[in-house]
C-alpha cells in the first residue's frame, strides 16, 4: 500500500519530528522521492564545506521516504548498510538536493542510491547506496 507526500509529512510531523527540522521533502513518486537540506553554520566544516554526516542524514531520509511511498507507513524499515562516495566540495552557502531512486524493492531489504547536489552546481557532491531491512 502506498503513501502519498502528505501522508508520509503527517507521518514524520508525528512520530519522527527531527527529521523535518532541516529537510523538506519536495517531491515522493514510483520508487523514489527529492528532498532538500537547509544547510546552515551548524552543518559546516572549516573550510566551508558541508560535513559528511549531514550529507549522510539527507541520504538515509531520502531513502526512508521513498521506501515508505512505495510500501506505505512502516515505521520499523530500517537501514541496515549505508555507503557515500564523495565526489567533490559542496558549496557552503548553499541547500542540499538529494535526488533518490529505489533500485530493487523485495519484501524484507530494499535497496537504494542518492545523488546528492548543492544547489546551483550541475555535478553531484556525493553518491550514496544504501539497504534497509523492512519487518
Amino acid at each position: 500500500m502506498k503513501s502519498n507526500k502528505a501522508e508520509i509529512i503527517e507521518f514524520l510531523k508525528h512520530d519522527f519530528p527531527q527529521s523535518l527540522v532541516n529537510c523538506e521533502i519536495e517531491d515522493v513518486f514510483s520508487k523514489g522521492s527529492r528532498l532538500i537540506y537547509k544547510v546552515d553554520q551548524e552543518q559546516l566544516r572549516p573550510g566551508g564545506t558541508v560535513s559528511g554526516p549531514t550529507m549522510m542524514t539527507l541520504a538515509d531520509l531520502a531513502l526512508y521516504v521513498a521506501i515508505l511511498g512505495e510500501i506505505g507507513i512502516i515505521a520499523l524499515a530500517v537501514t541496515t548498510s549505508l555507503n557515500i562516495n564523495f565526489l567533490r566540495k559542496p558549496v557552503g552557502n548553499q541547500n542540499l538536493k538529494g535526488e533518490c531512486r529505489l533500485i530493487k524493492v523485495g519484501r524484507s531489504l530494499i535497496v537504494g542510491e542518492v545523488w546528492i547536489y548543492s544547489m546551483g552546481m550541475d555535478d553531484p557532491v556525493a553518491h550514496v547506496t544504501a539497504t534497509y531491512a523492512i519487518p
